[in-house]
């Protein structure tokens, strides 16, 4: 049996399961992980714009390919320290030490992003943390590496390992500020899905993202994240640049509750850095909606039951079902119920008995799961051979 559910105008299923609604953030759902429209042109090298609810790539160019990832990589340092934070390992009151060569290799010596750290003092954690984000200071982070790990080779080995179990299987890092290296590498899919888990795992840090300036030792420094000063609904998260990689960005924006992350890499201005963002993430928001259509337990369908104790058993989808799309493909959205009626007893809770599929078109079709909500017993052998008998005298409804 297939049957069609209409949807309004909202995305939302008519009739009885027009109150289907809900909000969810990485993981427990349904989604399309890509859209099969054209992408989107960019001058940068590398780019990926992704929906933070549904993970479904908007845009990808040169998404999986590693590269230089600049001062980028120290969202990486920032998730480590912000992991042992968050464990009670560390606290934002603790003084971590400025060593000589933290300051000799991090310092303004060296021709690389300082907090101006001074050698053999210390230094709160709450203070590195603003001065790894704001000021995007090498000392900073190579104080974090050393006091979290002894040195900063130990602490990069340590960012390797952690970067696997979050899934960012080609990233690997040789030091913990994103200088010049020809083994430190990351895609702009990594960098993407490192922004996620940061905004996902530490709600309670992400603000210091935000922050537009900092001073220390007397010395004032803005946030280089262009997009906090030219898009309003932007909230982090960090710039890069080198020789080698270009001009980068990996940043997030918020529009009516819908968050976008997007990576940009190999741009080869700074001018072009604070536009090109600004005009993908539009693009964005503009061209793709996010739908809500069913939350986990739903009855879909109510099926007919064969030779069953009940008469009937509802159908449910057991996960959320939220996807992301182009506006102009829900207008011709449809969801497509799909399953052998009547349902044969016995069956059990939760087991399978159909699929439910969303199609529409440029759209990569998207399918779940249709399952039973409640166990239903196969009757005895007298009343199977009445139903039987019945059934060839009257036809399934009697």
């Amino acid at each position: 049996m297939t049957k069609h559910i209409d949807y309004d105008c909202s995305g939302r299923p008519t009739g009885r399961l027009a109150g289907a609604v809900f909000a969810a953030f990485l993981g427990g759902l349904i989604s399309a992980t890509s859209v099969t429209a054209a992408d989107m042109e960019t001058s940068a090298r590398e780019a990926i714009l992704i929906d933070a609810q549904t993970g479904t790539v908007l845009l990808a160019k040169n998404a999986d390919q590693p590269t230089p990832p600049a001062s980028m990589s120290k969202l990486m340092t920032l998730y480590m320290l912000f992991e042992r934070l968050k464990g009670g390992g560390v606290s934002l009151d603790n003084m971590f030490r400025v060593s000589e060569n933290a300051w000799r290799k991090g310092g303004a010596k060296s021709g690389g992003s300082t907090m101006f750290l001074d050698p053999n003092s210390q230094v709160k954690v709450e203070e590195l943390i603003r001065g790894i984000i704001i000021q995007s200071g090498n000392d900073a982070c190579i104080v974090v590496a050393e006091n979290l790990a002894g040195s900063e080779e130990a602490f990069a080995r340590k960012m390797t390992e952690k970067a696997r179990t979050l899934g960012m299987t080609n990233s690997t890092f040789t030091n913990s500020t994103g200088w010049p290296d020809p083994d430190h590498r990351m895609t702009a899919h990594d960098l993407a899905t490192l922004a996620l888990r940061t905004i996902k795992d530490f709600p309670e840090f992400y603000g210091y993202f935000n922050e537009r300036e900092y001073t220390h030792n007397g010395i004032r420094q803005t946030n280089r994240n262009p997009l906090l000063y030219n898009y309003p609904s932007a909230d982090g998260l960090k710039t890069g640049h080198t020789e080698e990689a270009g001009y980068g960005l990996t940043a997030s924006a918020v529009q009516d509750g819908r968050r976008l992350i997007l990576v940009v890499n190999g741009l080869a201005t700074r001018k072009s850095r604070a536009s090109e963002p600004a005009r993908i993430l539009d693009w964005g928001f503009r061209e793709f909606g996010t739908y809500s259509l069913f939350k986990a337990g739903d009855v879909v369908e109510t099926a007919p039951v064969w030779l069953g104790k009940a008469a009937t058993v509802p159908l449910i989808i057991d996960r959320d079902v939220q996807l992301t799309m182009k506006r102009k493909s829900r207008q011709g959205m449809k969801v497509i119920v799909r399953y052998n009626s009547p349902v044969s007893a016995p069956m059990t809770a939760g087991q399978q008995v159909g699929t439910v599929s969303i199609e529409a078109p440029d759209f990569q079709t998207v399918e779940a799961p249709l399952k039973v909500a409640s166990g239903v017993e196969r009757l005895g052998l007298i009343s199977r051979l009445q139903a039987a008998i019945q059934f060839i005298l009257w036809g399934e409804n009697g």
